[in-house]
Protein backbone atom coordinates (compact mmCIF):
# COMPACT_ATOMS: atom_id res chain seq x y z
CA UNK A 1 0.00 0.00 0.00
CA UNK A 2 3.20 2.45 0.73
CA UNK A 3 3.35 2.46 -3.76
CA UNK A 4 0.17 4.60 -3.89
CA UNK A 5 0.61 7.27 -1.53
CA UNK A 6 4.84 7.45 -3.01
CA UNK A 7 3.44 8.04 -6.79
CA UNK A 8 0.69 10.55 -5.48
CA UNK A 9 3.61 12.37 -3.65
CA UNK A 10 5.84 12.57 -6.50
CA UNK A 11 2.75 13.64 -8.86
CA UNK A 12 1.88 16.30 -6.26
CA UNK A 13 5.75 17.27 -5.89
CA UNK A 14 5.77 17.49 -9.99
CA UNK A 15 2.77 19.60 -10.60
CA UNK A 16 3.59 22.35 -7.98
CA UNK A 17 7.02 22.70 -9.18
CA UNK A 18 7.97 26.27 -10.59
CA UNK A 19 10.32 25.21 -12.94
CA UNK A 20 6.96 23.39 -14.70
CA UNK A 21 4.93 26.31 -14.03
CA UNK A 22 3.49 27.86 -17.31
CA UNK A 23 4.53 31.78 -17.64
CA UNK A 24 2.51 33.66 -19.38
CA UNK A 25 4.16 36.48 -20.82
CA UNK A 26 2.91 40.06 -20.08
CA UNK A 27 1.29 42.19 -22.78
CA UNK A 28 3.16 44.71 -24.84
CA UNK A 29 3.48 47.40 -27.28
CA UNK A 30 5.37 46.51 -30.06
CA UNK A 31 6.62 49.61 -32.44
CA UNK A 32 10.07 50.69 -34.82
CA UNK A 33 11.65 53.89 -34.31
CA UNK A 34 14.73 55.78 -36.74
CA UNK A 35 16.84 58.21 -36.12
CA UNK A 36 19.11 60.19 -38.71
CA UNK A 37 22.17 61.67 -38.40
CA UNK A 38 24.09 63.74 -41.53
CA UNK A 39 27.78 63.33 -41.44
CA UNK A 40 30.32 63.98 -44.12
CA UNK A 41 32.03 61.48 -46.21
CA UNK A 42 35.29 60.66 -44.20
CA UNK A 43 36.83 58.40 -47.18
CA UNK A 44 37.05 57.81 -50.97
CA UNK A 45 37.55 55.69 -53.37
CA UNK A 46 38.81 56.11 -57.01
CA UNK A 47 38.52 53.70 -59.82
CA UNK A 48 40.92 54.31 -62.50
CA UNK A 49 43.47 52.83 -64.62
CA UNK A 50 45.17 52.55 -68.14
CA UNK A 51 44.28 50.55 -71.64
CA UNK A 52 46.36 49.26 -74.02
CA UNK A 53 46.11 48.30 -77.62
CA UNK A 54 48.73 46.81 -79.86
CA UNK A 55 49.19 44.16 -82.41
CA UNK A 56 50.43 40.92 -80.26
CA UNK A 57 49.18 40.59 -76.99
CA UNK A 58 52.99 40.58 -75.47
CA UNK A 59 52.98 43.90 -77.17
CA UNK A 60 49.65 45.05 -75.58
CA UNK A 61 50.39 43.55 -72.28
CA UNK A 62 54.24 45.48 -71.83
CA UNK A 63 53.06 48.48 -73.23
CA UNK A 64 50.47 48.55 -70.84
CA UNK A 65 52.73 47.15 -67.95
CA UNK A 66 55.25 49.75 -68.40
CA UNK A 67 52.08 53.24 -68.82
CA UNK A 68 51.17 51.84 -65.28
CA UNK A 69 54.03 51.97 -63.93
CA UNK A 70 54.31 55.63 -64.69
CA UNK A 71 50.46 56.29 -62.87
CA UNK A 72 51.67 54.23 -59.70
CA UNK A 73 55.12 55.94 -59.53
CA UNK A 74 53.20 59.31 -60.14
CA UNK A 75 50.79 57.99 -57.61
CA UNK A 76 53.64 57.52 -54.69
CA UNK A 77 55.12 60.65 -55.75
CA UNK A 78 52.26 62.45 -54.97
CA UNK A 79 52.30 60.93 -50.78
CA UNK A 80 49.42 57.61 -51.80
CA UNK A 81 50.57 55.31 -49.25
CA UNK A 82 51.13 51.83 -51.20
CA UNK A 83 48.61 50.26 -48.93
CA UNK A 84 45.99 52.31 -50.61
CA UNK A 85 46.36 51.54 -54.43
CA UNK A 86 44.91 48.09 -55.10
CA UNK A 87 44.90 46.15 -57.96
CA UNK A 88 41.01 45.92 -59.51
CA UNK A 89 41.01 43.92 -62.16
CA UNK A 90 43.83 42.56 -64.94
CA UNK A 91 42.56 41.79 -68.24
CA UNK A 92 44.06 41.32 -72.01
CA UNK A 93 41.36 40.50 -74.82
CA UNK A 94 41.03 39.84 -78.58
CA UNK A 95 40.33 42.43 -80.93
CA UNK A 96 38.41 41.97 -83.54
CA UNK A 97 38.47 43.49 -87.24
CA UNK A 98 34.97 44.34 -88.82
CA UNK A 99 33.62 41.95 -90.98
CA UNK A 100 32.22 43.00 -94.16
CA UNK A 101 31.17 39.59 -95.43
CA UNK A 102 30.46 36.19 -93.61
CA UNK A 103 33.38 34.19 -92.57
CA UNK A 104 35.45 33.54 -89.39
CA UNK A 105 36.66 36.40 -87.36
CA UNK A 106 39.33 37.75 -87.79
CA UNK A 107 41.61 38.86 -84.81
CA UNK A 108 42.63 42.24 -85.36
CA UNK A 109 45.02 43.35 -82.21
CA UNK A 110 44.83 42.86 -78.49
CA UNK A 111 43.76 44.94 -75.85
CA UNK A 112 45.55 44.85 -72.03
CA UNK A 113 43.69 46.85 -69.25
CA UNK A 114 44.70 47.54 -65.64
CA UNK A 115 42.41 48.77 -63.34
CA UNK A 116 43.26 50.28 -59.65
CA UNK A 117 41.26 51.00 -56.73
CA UNK A 118 42.23 54.40 -54.81
CA UNK A 119 41.46 54.70 -51.38
CA UNK A 120 42.11 58.13 -50.06
CA UNK A 121 41.82 58.90 -46.10
CA UNK A 122 41.77 62.98 -47.20
CA UNK A 123 38.71 63.41 -49.36
CA UNK A 124 39.98 66.80 -49.59
CA UNK A 125 42.66 65.40 -52.61
CA UNK A 126 39.95 63.55 -54.84
CA UNK A 127 40.49 66.31 -57.41
CA UNK A 128 44.27 66.20 -57.43
CA UNK A 129 44.50 62.71 -57.20
CA UNK A 130 42.21 62.34 -60.14
CA UNK A 131 44.60 65.42 -61.99
CA UNK A 132 47.23 62.55 -61.25
CA UNK A 133 45.76 60.00 -62.63
CA UNK A 134 44.98 61.55 -65.83
CA UNK A 135 48.64 63.46 -66.30
CA UNK A 136 50.37 60.59 -65.76
CA UNK A 137 48.99 58.44 -68.50
CA UNK A 138 45.44 56.95 -66.55
CA UNK A 139 42.89 56.96 -69.80
CA UNK A 140 40.39 54.80 -67.81
CA UNK A 141 38.32 57.02 -64.86
CA UNK A 142 35.71 54.55 -63.84
CA UNK A 143 34.06 56.74 -60.65
CA UNK A 144 34.21 58.12 -57.42
CA UNK A 145 32.71 55.95 -54.06
CA UNK A 146 32.28 58.68 -51.13
CA UNK A 147 32.02 56.42 -47.84
CA UNK A 148 31.88 56.65 -44.44
CA UNK A 149 34.63 54.34 -42.92
CA UNK A 150 33.61 54.41 -38.94
CA UNK A 151 29.58 54.82 -39.56
CA UNK A 152 29.29 52.64 -36.58
CA UNK A 153 30.30 54.95 -34.26
CA UNK A 154 28.73 57.64 -36.24
CA UNK A 155 25.18 56.24 -35.72
CA UNK A 156 25.33 56.09 -32.08
CA UNK A 157 23.46 60.04 -32.05
CA UNK A 158 20.69 58.21 -33.94
CA UNK A 159 20.27 55.18 -32.48
CA UNK A 160 19.31 57.22 -29.41
CA UNK A 161 16.93 59.26 -31.95
CA UNK A 162 15.67 56.18 -32.99
CA UNK A 163 14.69 54.69 -29.13
CA UNK A 164 13.04 58.19 -28.21
CA UNK A 165 11.28 58.11 -31.67
CA UNK A 166 10.11 54.24 -30.67
CA UNK A 167 9.10 55.26 -27.09
CA UNK A 168 6.83 58.12 -28.66
CA UNK A 169 4.75 55.82 -31.01
CA UNK A 170 4.61 53.51 -28.13
CA UNK A 171 2.95 56.26 -25.73
CA UNK A 172 0.36 57.46 -28.25
CA UNK A 173 -0.46 53.74 -28.43
CA UNK A 174 -1.10 53.37 -24.87
CA UNK A 175 -2.92 56.42 -24.49
CA UNK A 176 -5.11 55.65 -27.56
CA UNK A 177 -5.70 52.00 -25.83
CA UNK A 178 -6.11 53.22 -22.29
CA UNK A 179 -2.91 51.70 -20.84
CA UNK A 180 0.00 52.66 -19.54
CA UNK A 181 4.04 51.63 -20.48
CA UNK A 182 6.04 49.70 -18.39
CA UNK A 183 9.61 48.63 -19.31
CA UNK A 184 11.25 47.86 -22.29
CA UNK A 185 10.99 44.20 -22.81
CA UNK A 186 13.26 43.86 -25.61
CA UNK A 187 15.16 46.23 -28.33
CA UNK A 188 16.94 45.25 -31.69
CA UNK A 189 18.30 46.93 -34.23
CA UNK A 190 17.55 46.46 -38.00
CA UNK A 191 19.70 44.52 -39.84
CA UNK A 192 22.30 43.60 -36.24
CA UNK A 193 25.48 44.48 -36.10
CA UNK A 194 28.30 47.55 -37.23
CA UNK A 195 27.01 48.86 -39.90
CA UNK A 196 29.35 48.14 -42.99
CA UNK A 197 30.97 51.29 -45.21
CA UNK A 198 28.18 53.16 -46.78
CA UNK A 199 28.48 54.36 -50.17
CA UNK A 200 27.35 58.11 -50.95
CA UNK A 201 27.65 58.62 -54.49
CA UNK A 202 29.27 57.68 -57.78
CA UNK A 203 30.03 59.44 -60.83
CA UNK A 204 31.59 57.93 -63.80
CA UNK A 205 33.41 59.53 -66.45
CA UNK A 206 35.25 61.60 -64.09
CA UNK A 207 37.48 64.37 -65.86
CA UNK A 208 40.62 65.67 -64.81
CA UNK A 209 40.33 69.08 -62.85
CA UNK A 210 36.61 68.11 -62.66
CA UNK A 211 34.69 69.99 -59.47
CA UNK A 212 33.99 67.58 -57.05
CA UNK A 213 31.80 67.75 -54.59
CA UNK A 214 31.78 65.84 -51.25
CA UNK A 215 28.29 66.81 -49.64
CA UNK A 216 27.35 64.85 -47.35
CA UNK A 217 24.53 62.12 -46.38
CA UNK A 218 22.18 60.92 -43.81
CA UNK A 219 22.58 57.67 -41.82
CA UNK A 220 19.54 55.95 -40.84
CA UNK A 221 18.79 53.38 -37.50
CA UNK A 222 15.73 51.92 -37.33
CA UNK A 223 14.68 50.04 -33.95
CA UNK A 224 12.17 47.57 -33.28
CA UNK A 225 11.23 47.84 -28.83
CA UNK A 226 8.75 45.89 -27.61
CA UNK A 227 6.96 47.76 -23.78
CA UNK A 228 5.46 45.87 -21.08
CA UNK A 229 1.68 47.43 -21.16
CA UNK A 230 -0.41 48.04 -17.51
CA UNK A 231 -3.61 49.03 -16.35
CA UNK A 232 -3.89 53.10 -16.66
CA UNK A 233 -2.86 54.82 -13.96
Amino acid sequence: MKNPVILFALAGTLIGSPALAQVVPPPTISVSGEGTVSVPPDMALIDGGVSSEAKTAREASEANNAAMGKVLLALKAGGLDEKDVQTARLSLQPQYAQQTRPGPNVISGYRASNRVTIRLRDVTKVAATIDTLVSSGANEIGGINFMVEKASKLLDEARLEAVADARRKAEIYAKAAGVSLGMPVSISEDGGGAPAPMTFRKMAGVAASAPVAQGEETLRVTVSVAWEIKPAQ
